[in-house]
């Protein structure tokens, strides 16, 4: 079951967190050899994503992040997002999910 956690994202700003995951002992997940993926809609059946960039570090942990520009461009206002990981053997895995607030920018 992915573990739930709510991010906020200012518009026009860059982007950037990081992430530990932990496996149900409370270990590190091994991550070595995973890939990651992760996008935000605004609902679960939009055709439109926002893509995150995301790093995948053997020590169990995700960052992901977006460009100022990017978010720039992204309409402020709730989304949804999920965290997947991908092992070396094609098993996917949803390690993250939750709501996106993007705030608005007032400076342009």
């Amino acid at each position: 079951m992915a573990t739930k956690s709510n991010l906020t994202i200012d518009q026009g700003s860059d982007y950037n967190i990081t992430i530990d995951l932990t496996t149900a002992n409370g270990s590190a997940m091994d991550l070595a050899g995973y890939t990651g993926r992760s996008q935000m809609r605004k609902s679960a059946s939009s055709s439109t994503a926002k893509d995150f960039t995301i790093l995948v570090a053997n020590t169990g942990s995700v960052t992901l992040s977006m460009t100022a520009d990017y978010t720039a461009n992204i309409t402020a206002g709730r989304w949804l997002y999920d965290v997947e990981v991908v092992s070396t053997t094609d098993v996917v895995t949803r390690v993250l999910e939750g709501i996106v607030t993007v705030t608005p920018e007032m400076t342009r």
